[in-house]
């Protein structure tokens, strides 16, 4: 390996080391880098233009070698350590990695147009959340290679009914109704957009069929109250870092039903102490609440910032517990996992959503007014809350009116 390559991997080393990673992992991905370095040496490919094809084909090799090795094929999972490894590397040679995507064709400049453009209008000028943004450039761009990598440059302003139909039908197998739905309203989106762009020449979003859903046609899985306390029961003895942070988790979706992304955006400076109170920022609305610090939420998370939260520059609460130390992105593993240990199994879904659930119903059982719900559970409208309403069902039952039938005569 060449000098340059030798100060990469050095630095490598360092920058890892800095971001707390295990000296085992650090190690192994070294190692790997190490790898991937040789083999583009032998290719005569400079680092700086490796791409994704490269990677991937190294990866095989790397793969290949391990059979030859060991006489046996690797685990599952097994490419990600290498495949982390290069990664690191390359956004260290790099400073970025995926690399942004370059047009080989005038069908991918044109597509890659589209979806830049795309962005910054959802962006700019709806004002839409990032997440709701990421969703409806994922169906965006998938529908723009879908078409134009069949009829060319000039597919969009031959779009009709039918092929509008074909896409749809394309994405309809293995999904529910309600994502049918999802996956139509996205679409919808990019057909307005194209056609107020005048790249279709006519409005076809609203020929996009998707299936009917009723007002509160489901009923949303929930926890009884005896269920909440045992997962929070059983994740208190958990006295791990994870274990700590989990229980910090539990108690903040049990205590105020607060949204996932909500818990993992929340920030340090967002808890007063003093003055024993708690600001939360509403993902779906932006809105921002200011709620009193219960105790026991309070003392779940002073319990994991003492003792189980790493090291870390990130700015929110919750992190990883393994390296590289970054905020949470989604908690619904966290909560099967956790529910699992409990043995608690909810009938239905089993994501963070069934704690506000339980929430809510616990409020609606307390005479708590529905304004007042809706406000803790971050609501925009009065008909956000209404689908909780009808979770309360043995409340239901207790005040069901006899239905009078026909007297018998005998």
């Amino acid at each position: 390996m060449s000098n340059s390559n030798d100060d990469l991997i050095t630095e490598l080393r360092t920058v890892l080391s800095r971001q707390h990673y295990s000296p085992t992992v650090v190690g192994n991905y070294c190692a790997y880098a190490c790898g991937f370095l040789d083999h583009l040496l032998q290719r005569s490919i400079p680092v700086m233009n490796v791409s994704e094809a490269e990677v991937t084909e190294y990866l095989r090799h790397a793969i290949a070698l391990f059979q030859e090795r060991h006489g046996r094929p690797p685990r599952p999972y097994w490419h990600s350590i290498p495949r982390s490894g290069i990664h690191a590397l390359l956004r260290l040679a790099q400073g970025q990695w995926p690399p942004a995507p370059i047009a080989t064709c005038a069908v991918d400049a044109l597509r890659l147009a589209i979806c830049d453009e795309y962005e910054t209008w959802l962006r700019e000028e709806r004002g839409l959340a990032p997440a709701s943004i990421d969703a409806l450039m994922w169906e965006g761009r998938n529908f723009l290679v879908w078409r134009l990598n069949r009829h060319g440059h000039d597919g969009l302003m031959s779009l009709i009914v039918s092929d509008i139909d074909a896409s749809m039908d394309m994405r309809r197998p293995h999904q529910t109704r309600r994502s049918v739905k999802d996956v139509a309203e996205r679409l919808r989106s990019i057909l307005r957009y194209l056609h107020r762009t005048r790249r279709v020449a006519i409005d076809l979003s609203p020929h996009v069929i998707a299936p009917l859903l009723y007002a509160y046609e489901g009923v949303p899985s929930i926890l009884t109250p005896d269920q909440v306390a045992a997962v929070l029961q059983s994740s208190e003895q958990d006295t791990t870092p994870a274990g700590l942070r989990d229980h910090a988790i539990l108690q903040l979706l049990a205590t105020y039903g607060l949204r996932s992304g909500e818990i993992c955006n929340l920030r340090i400076k967002d808890i007063d102490w003093r003055a024993e109170s708690i600001r939360i920022r509403h993902t779906k609305t932006r809105a921002t609440s200011y709620l009193p610090l219960m105790a026991p939420v309070g003392e779940a998370v002073l319990a994991y910032l003492q003792a189980g939260r790493p090291v870390t520059d990130a700015r929110e609460i919750f992190v990883r517990t393994r390296a590289p130390y970054r905020k949470l992105g989604v908690l619904a593993n966290i909560v099967r996992r956790r529910l699992t240990s409990a043995g608690v199994r909810p009938s239905g879904k089993n994501g963070s959503h069934i704690f506000r659930h339980a929430r809510a119903v616990e409020m609606l059982r307390a005479a708590v007014p529905q304004k007042v719900i809706g406000d803790l559970l971050g609501h925009r409208s009065a008909e956000s809350t209404a689908p909780y309403l009808k979770l309360a069902t043995e409340d239901l039952r207790a005040i069901a009116l006899d239905v009078p039938g026909r007297e018998v005569r005998s």
